[in-house]
């Protein structure tokens, strides 16, 4: 029997039994399009954290008060406030940075006539915009005097102008708002950023730092020193410089560990790609298990139907089929129903990565390799599931199945 008669041979049993060949297929169609779902979704959450990361600013660093020590115990990161505008001051003096912007925020309650709103209020300088690539959609940013003069103005994100305004149209610029029941005239909007994480980068008060620690908190201390290297090249000549910096700032002993922490661009990103990639991993392995139940279900029908098609197999070996003939024909039929449902499940697995993306806020990125791998996984499992009925089948003699009752 040639290969054409054998696929047309399994192709009419298959339709013969559509409810069963179906139900047969369904195991395949689950774990094919779970898995191009999940690994879909495990790249968009990849692809969403790159982005966010880069937009956080060019060549940056971090830095953030070390880890407080005391009798052998750590108090855990940020619990020891070491930083100061001194120590700003000082590393932004070194050759290999481009721009430093020192960070305090806290929340705090914003008025505007009877609107009362609750958002986070960051103080910083100038060069903010710089270190952080952010921009501003109307009016300015702060500037050197206003951080000098300590002054009572405001650059506020697109949130924060709907919420208190009641429109993203209005236009805010020269209204006073009360933040803390001390007045801020609105000089800027942001540009709008989206959300990094659980921040929500439009849901902002910029104020000068000088305000923020001086007026508004009275904090002696700052949280964070945004820093910016000259190019990709320097990262680690400004990491080392900016250690160097604040262990002399700090007045640290060689034996003394460092009571900050220096955080790269770099190091964010890989750390943030190594959880999602596992992430990814996770969920991928879980939806590939329906794929094992998928072939179990396919050598279950298959045996079943060796079972029913007993006398059928003994007067095709009585007219002359051999083994290879009646074991090549199982294994099409098997191989047919995985690479069926293979088909259906890529489909359903793409068009489940779309949906999501679409009326969800995940973001999705379908690539070509989980399609190919889930799709030769499918046909795989109906190989090697497929096996052993149609061994089965080609094994009978051709006596005992023409007696088959």
């Amino acid at each position: 029997m040639s290969f054409i008669e054998s696929m047309k041979v399994s192709l009419r049993s298959i339709r013969a039994n559509k409810l069963r060949s179906f139900l047969t297929m369904l195991g395949i169609v689950i774990g094919v399009s779970a898995v191009i779902t999940m690994v879909a979704i495990g790249e968009g959450a990849s692809t969403s954290v790159t982005s966010q990361i880069n937009a956080l600013g060019s060549n940056l660093l971090i830095v953030t008060p070390g880890q407080a020590k005391q009798g052998g115990v750590s108090f855990g990161a940020g619990s020891l406030n070491s930083l100061t505008l001194g120590d700003a001051s000082a590393i932004s003096t070194k050759s290999s940075i481009a721009a430093v912007a020192p960070s305090i925020s806290k929340q705090a309650q914003v008025v505007w006539k009877n609107q009362s709103y609750s958002t986070s209020i960051e103080g910083t300088n100038e060069q903010y915009s710089e270190v952080r690539n952010i921009s501003v959609q109307l009016g300015r940013f702060i500037n050197q005097f206003d951080v000098m003069g300590q002054s009572n103005v405001a650059v506020v994100g697109p949130e924060v102008v709907t919420n208190l305004f009641g429109s993203m149209n209005t236009d805010p610029i020269g209204q006073t708002i009360q933040i803390d029941q001390m007045p801020f005239t609105i000089i800027g909007v942001l540009a709008s950023q989206g959300s990094s994480g659980n921040i929500d980068n439009d849901d902002r008060v910029i104020i000068p730092i000088t305000t923020a620690m001086n007026r508004l908190f009275n904090e002696t201390n700052i949280k964070t020193i945004y820093v910016s290297a000259k190019s990709s090249d320097l990262m680690d000549q400004a990491q080392f410089d900016i250690q160097q910096t604040l262990r002399s700032q700090h007045h640290l002993s060689p034996l003394d560990e460092d009571d900050f922490q220096i955080r790269s661009q770099t190091q964010i990103l890989n750390t943030a790609q190594g959880i999602t990639s596992i992430m990814t991993a996770l969920l991928s392995g879980i939806a590939a298990i329906s794929l094992l139940v998928g072939g179990i279900g396919i050598m279950n029908i298959m045996l079943v139907s060796v079972t029913e098609r007993t006398r059928e197999i003994g007067i095709r070996k009585a007219i002359g089929a051999t083994k290879g003939d009646i074991q090549r024909q199982f294994l099409i039929e098997s191989m047919t129903l995985s690479l069926f449902g293979g088909i259906i499940g890529i489909l359903i697995g793409i068009g489940g990565a779309m949906l999501i993306s679409e009326f969800t806020s995940l973001t999705t990125t379908i690539r070509l390799s989980p399609i190919l791998y889930s799709f030769l996984t499918s046909v795989i499992v109906g190989v090697i599931f497929g096996v052993y009925p149609a061994r089965k089948a080609a094994q009978l003699k051709p006596i005992d199945a023409l007696r088959y009752e």
